[in-house]
């Protein structure tokens, strides 16, 4: 069996233990939030420009706050009045990955996107805020660029110790292959990621993550839930889909199913898309259209659809009741999708937290 996903602890400080006050930068809808509150932390801010994100990240993360602001109009002032009544103070984020991910096109000029200035506006934040300690994640491509060797050289001028590496997020509960480049500081002394809570034979599975998730066809949605939700399949997709098997690939289908661009020399390097999820390993990496079956290896393993809503979230390690929209509002595939892949998963940010806590704790 894997780890419980979605548990919740969050241990007020007592017994002569410092408090710990987070802010969350480029926050979302709040799953690294969710995740250092889970683990003992108390985050009082997220800061995200999309609004978009307002409602699930304060309806599932008790009194934090969401601001909706360009991180490069916030000041390090209000962030220290937000962490004055702190013993300890945390800083941590997840900046937009889209300029550094393998995904994007043009790869020769990254740094035009309009988000790759973003890490520089945190390391900003951190000087004018000087944290106790402070957490990054993002893609494992960033660390080839000049952008995240300029912030780390920033955390080391002003005497922080930092540890970095690629992450396996399996290892800490999260049922999902999902390669995250994870950054901790400190200006207390050394910190490092905890140790990870499951081995390679131990992960959490899709069976066990959603294997128990009311079943729904293509299109439909479940009274009960409305994340519980599956994308319509043409009748060409329904065919082929019904021809997949857990793992396999378009090539198991009969050759009148197949697409063109399959039938040529440069579709064959990738076999996962249009493919089936296996019940007894971790899911694909959860990309923000994985609501999609043609997008990736995002068909259910035994149902005839794409995966819902509700199964991407909890494939992030999201709990199974955490809210996404305002009762009765219309539920938007593409937007939820968005919001889910792009987030960090909470186990994730669990860890992330116990390491805090535990650095702390040392000292």
């Amino acid at each position: 069996m894997g780890a419980i996903i979605g548990t919740r602890t969050n241990i007020p400080a007592s017994d002569g233990n410092p408090s710990i006050g987070a802010v969350d930068l480029f926050c979302g809808i709040g799953g690294l939030t969710y995740g250092l509150r889970t683990s003992g932390i108390d985050v009082v801010a997220g800061y995200d420009l999309d609004d978009s994100c307002e409602y699930a990240y304060e309806a599932n993360n008790g009194k934090g706050t969401f601001v909706c602001k360009n991180v490069s109009e916030v000041t390090g002032e209000e962030i220290r009045e937000r962490l004055k009544k702190f013993d300890v103070k945390v800083l941590v984020g997840c900046a937009p990955c889209q300029p550094f991910s393998t995904h994007r096109k043009d790869k020769k000029h990254r740094e035009r996107h309009k988000d790759w200035g973003l890490l520089a506006q945190f390391g900003r934040l951190v000087e004018e805020v000087m944290p106790d300690y402070i957490s990054m994640e993002n893609v494992p491509e960033l660390m080839k660029e000049s952008i995240f060797t300029d912030f780390v050289a920033t955390l080391k001028r002003l005497a922080y110790s930092v540890t970095y590496n690629v992450v396996k997020a399996e290892e800490y509960g999260v049922p999902q292959h999902r390669r995250r480049l994870l950054l901790l500081a400190s200006k207390k002394g050394t910190i490092d990621l905890v140790s990870p809570i499951c081995d390679e034979e131990h992960v959490v599975t899709v069976r066990e993550a959603i294997g128990k998730l009311p079943p729904v066809k293509a299109g439909g949605v479940y009274e009960g839930d409305p994340l519980q939700t599956a994308s319509a399949l043409s009748e060409l997709n329904l065919r082929r889909i019904k021809a997949s098997t857990q793992n396999g690939t378009w090539r198991d289908w009969p050759e009148d199913l197949r697409l063109d661009c399959h039938k040529r020399a440069s579709g064959q390097t990738y076999p996962s898309v249009y493919g089936r999820m296996a019940w007894d390993e971790t899911s694909p990496t959860i990309t923000t259209q994985f609501y999609m079956y043609g997008t990736g290896r995002f068909g259910h393993p035994e149902q005839d659809r794409a995966i819902t809503l509700r199964e991407g979230a909890v494939l992030q390690s999201f709990p199974k009741g955490y809210v996404f929209t305002r009762p009765g509002e219309k539920i938007s595939r593409k937007a939820i999708a968005r919001h889910i892949g792009n987030a960090v998963p909470p186990k994730l940010g669990e860890a992330v937290g116990k390491s805090i806590i535990a650095a702390c704790c040392a000292d």
